[in-house]
């Protein structure tokens, strides 16, 4: 069914009712026979006579509607200000009635319209052939009222239309108003009310409805319309303010219109000036934008009326509150297209992807994307729905909290109304026995007064007393803080030259006890006095004794007998040849424990103090490479394992119960080694001691958790290192966890202990780079270097190093990796390089390659080396040489492998030869 101007059809509703006319229909369509014959015929309407427009008073139809919308995130009411075009047949919508430019258009030539009573009161259909738009007006007679007349206006464009082309010269040349030859529509269809409260130009002047949100009302769709009609009121806004009230200036438009018909005669001259293409010109934009701009600001009038400053002001401060509330609106408009670009951006990469895809399943991939997407969002809302369930349950709570609080604010003032009235009458007999001013006056008798003189003279006195006595005991103190002050600093200076001296004096005895061991090694060779004499030097240097030496005089530092974490500091050698080495190292600590407690140890230990929260940072590294202080180290020990190693509650406490519920086949071996773990310590030296039941345990936990290694020799070292420094034995097993499981490479801990080799061969590589004289020397005498250096690398230098190195080294090993370990083992050797290469006998070498790592006493000098001398070292240069000394060795093995098999090949075919021989063999012999 055709509709619009070319069939000759219109639209007319009555008031209960919507009735479209069309010749070619029939009686199913709701038309009833009686107003088919009232209604007249496109042809019988052009011999009416036309009322012109001085005969009929126009009113514009225009007015407040909410528009439902239908695309974009948001789908709810919008308020829109509405506008009848009669030249084009349009119905232009804005969203206030001060906008300038509109938001769009609905063509109502061709349209139809519709009203359902299910839908709700006041709801009207418009549909167009592109689209419909869904419309609600405040109530049912303002929605009849705009059918009504929507259905009139479009009865007056299409006979129009059907008299007068487009493009005739007569269209251009004459008013519109003067061409039409319209129906008498007020005497045909039933009179609606006019509801001016929503309807026509007054209804421009009135504010806009309120939404629920500053959102809500913006369109979505038009982003730069938008932004152009908020520019548009701003700046005249501005113009308003600096024209006296007047938003625009124009010559032709000084006086506005008092009352409609001037009004009417107003729009119609502005109308004549309407451009050919249906348009309106600027002008009648900046006539439109002044009058609905001076009809919407109610403030503009006063300003023209009120004479008092005062009341301008207040006008133009409200207008000031009103633009900031629209310019926060438009903000948050915004910010809401840039969210919507974006979406709409994503959505576009999404469709050309599924456009430019080739194959099926490449599309159906990006719809399943998509429906995963669906389902979390679903989830999302559904998270959504339950935090809002459990939010109006705290809501309810808060609410009988607050009615509890309100009833005991309530009884609090009951209370506080009874203790005003308490104190209103203790007031009033207060007031009541201070009336009478002879009973004041006996109260205090003039003996009284006088003892009260006397008392206060006498009270003066001793304040003056005192105060002199004050002023001395000032001067006392200050002259003995001065001298107090004098004799700290001198006291201090003291302390640095003792220590000195004392650092001094270690050095020397230990030159002493050298200088003794070397004629120890050359006894052989000196004649009998000589030795003899060398025998009892070495005698009396060994009963010496540092606790007993310490209480005969003063001493700074005295070197006990264990250090902090229970490490023996001088190691009791069985052999009695190194006894006096042990006497040497111990002095050498003293030494430099002296020489660096004020200059470095201090200012450290100061730097850490400082240091708050942990973050990982070029400074948090240089002071780890330095080493932690003890008072900070367990607590950086545990940040670094919980950095890679994140402890799963309640898992530590599972794998024991597992432990005592089955037995593990590592638990034999655990419990041979759990004697002969740190015996220089004095917390694990005894069967007794109580750290061996908690080592056991961190050790079958770990071989529970990783079956694959299980136990292996060497994790027990590193699990007493952990107990000693961590304290806790769950914190001890996640550290073991960590350096097993993160640190060191994977296999390095398993039955090959391949990844161990590998790291052998790298070690050898580094060693003929940074010091090829020490290896050539040792490939001279045919020196096997991993012999010593395998165990420092299985259990990170534990019971190799004195106890103050060795956790500097674990310091950085933890923060670094196993990058350190190649650091140290490198800076050991060249500690002790020139040592090495004065001696000559490959036994020699092994023999001082056994403890030389004892002889390590100056671990600043040590770090000094690894971590300065040794550069450049690069990781990446690290995982190669590991990566290619992998597979060089696990060819060896294959290779060795198939000469296993081949042997035992080889065995099996022999075997019955041999047992054939034997047999013959004996049968000769019967």
């Amino acid at each position: 069914m055709k509709k619009g101007p070319e069939s000759g059809t219109c639209m007319l509703a009555a008031p209960g009712s919507l009735v479209e006319l069309d010749p070619d229909t029939n009686s199913s369509n709701g038309t009833s026979a009686r107003e088919k014959d009232v209604l007249p015929s496109p042809r019988e309407l052009e011999n009416v006579p036309v009322k012109t427009s001085t005969e009929t008073s126009r009113k514009k139809l225009c007015g407040y509607l909410n528009k439902l919308g239908i695309k974009g995130p948001i789908k709810t009411w919008k308020s829109r200000w509405f506008f009848y075009d009669e030249n084009k047949c349009h119905l232009l919508y804005y969203r206030t009635a001060q906008d300038i430019n509109p938001l769009g258009s609905i063509d109502l030539s061709s349209a139809s319209f519709d009203c359902k009573m299910e839908n709700g009161e006041g709801v009207f259909e418009i549909r167009t052939p592109s689209r419909a738009f869904t419309l609600k007006a405040i109530s049912k007679q303002a929605m009849m009222y705009w059918l009504q007349q929507l259905q009139m206006r479009r009865w007056e464009f299409c006979n129009t239309q059907s008299r007068f082309p487009v493009g005739s010269s007569q269209l251009v040349n004459e008013p519109l108003a003067g061409r039409t030859n319209v129906v008498d529509n007020e005497d045909f269809l039933p009179l609606v009310k006019t509801p001016t409260e929503a309807v026509g130009l007054k209804a421009a002047s009135l504010p806009a409805p309120q939404t629920s949100t500053a959102l809500q009302n913006i369109s979505l769709k038009h982003p730069w319309t938008e932004i152009q009609n908020t520019v548009y009121n701003i700046c005249g806004s501005k113009q308003l303010w600096g024209s006296n009230g007047n938003v625009f200036s124009f010559d032709e438009f000084q006086e506005h219109p008092e009352n409609v018909d001037e009004e009417q005669e107003a729009e119609g001259a502005v109308k004549e000036g309407t451009l050919e293409d249906g348009r309106m010109g600027p002008r009648l934009n900046w006539i439109r934008k002044a009058r609905w701009m001076n009809s919407g600001f109610p403030g503009s009038e006063e300003l023209l009326r009120e004479k008092n400053s005062v009341d301008k002001v207040s006008v133009l401060q409200q207008q000031i509150l009103t633009l900031t509330e629209e310019v926060k609106s438009q903000k948050e408009l915004v910010k809401l297209l840039h969210k919507a670009l974006e979406a709409a951006q994503q959505e576009k990469r999404v469709s050309n992807m599924y456009l430019t895809a080739t194959e099926d399943k490449d599309r159906l991939e990006l719809v399943r994307h998509k429906v995963r997407q669906i389902a979390d969002l679903t989830s999302r809302l559904e998270a959504l729905e339950q935090e809002k369930k459990e939010l109006e349950q705290i809501l309810t709570l808060r609410d009988s909290h607050i009615q509890e609080l309100k009833e005991h604010v309530q009884l609090l003032m009951e209370k506080n109304h009874a203790k005003q009235e308490v104190i209103m009458t203790l007031t009033e007999q207060m007031a009541r026995e201070l009336s009478d001013p002879l009973q004041e006056a006996n109260t205090i008798t003039v003996e009284t007064l006088y003892k009260q003189q006397e008392e206060i003279e006498h009270l003066k006195d001793d304040i003056d007393a005192y105060k002199t006595q004050n002023q001395f005991l000032n001067s006392e103190i200050h002259q003995v803080t001065r001298l107090w002050t004098s004799v700290a600093e001198n006291e201090k200076a003291l302390l640095m030259k003792c220590a000195c001296l004392q650092a001094r004096n270690c050095q020397m005895e230990s030159k002493y006890l050298t200088v003794l061991r070397k004629l120890q090694e050359a006894v052989p060779g000196l004649p009998s006095s000589h030795a003899e004499l060398v025998k009892n030097l070495i005698q009396e240097a060994l009963q010496w004794d540092v606790k007993e030496e310490a209480e005969e005089g003063f001493n700074l530092n005295p070197v006990s007998e264990y250090d902090e974490y229970g490490f023996m500091t001088v190691p009791d050698y069985e052999i009695e040849d190194w006894k006096l080495l042990a006497k040497i190292q111990a002095l050498e600590i003293k030494s430099n424990k002296l020489r660096s407690q004020e200059i470095v140890e201090k200012p450290l230990r100061d730097r850490w103090n400082s240091i708050g929260e942990l973050n990982p940072c070029a400074e948090l590294k240089s002071l780890i490479r330095s080493g932690i202080p003890v008072e900070h180290r367990q607590r950086v020990w545990r940040w670094m394992v919980s950095r890679h190693c994140s402890p799963a509650p309640g898992h530590y406490q599972r794998l024991l119960e597992q432990s005592r519920s089955t037995e593990h086949p590592a638990c034999r071996q655990i419990e041979l080694d759990l004697p002969r773990t740190l015996t220089n310590n004095k917390h694990f030296s005894s069967p007794t001691s109580q750290l061996i039941p908690r080592l056991r345990r961190v050790l079958l936990a770990f071989s529970w958790h990783n079956p694959a290694i299980g136990y292996c020799q060497g994790l027990n070292r590193l699990a007493a290192v952990a107990l000693l420094v961590l304290e806790d034995e769950e914190s001890a097993f996640w550290c073991l966890v960590y350096i097993v499981e993160n640190l060191m490479p994977a296999d390095y801990y398993s039955e090959t202990l391949i990844t161990s080799q590998v790291d052998q061969r790298v070690f050898k590589d580094f060693l003929s780079e940074k010091l090829p004289r020490l290896m050539a020397h040792f490939e001279q005498y045919r020196i096997d270097v991993s012999l010593i250096t395998f165990n420092w690398f299985l259990v990170a230098f534990v019971d190799s190093l004195v106890s103050d190195i060795l956790l500097r080294v674990w310091d950085a090993f933890l923060y670094e990796g196993t990058k350190v370990i190649f650091r140290y083992a490198l800076a050991i050797f060249k500690y002790n390089e020139e040592e090495i290469l004065r001696i000559h006998d490959s036994v020699e070498i092994y023999q001082y390659l056994r403890f030389f790592t004892r002889m390590i006493t100056d671990g600043r000098k040590l770090m000094n080396i690894a971590f300065n001398d040794l550069n450049p070292f690069p990781m990446k240069l690290l995982r190669n040489r590991r990566s290619m000394h992998r597979e060089e060795l696990e060819a060896e093995l294959c290779e060795l492998q198939q000469i296993k098999a081949a042997y035992v090949r080889e065995r099996a075919e022999q075997e019955p030869q041999d047992l054939e021989e034997v047999v013959s063999e004996e049968e000769e012999e019967s």
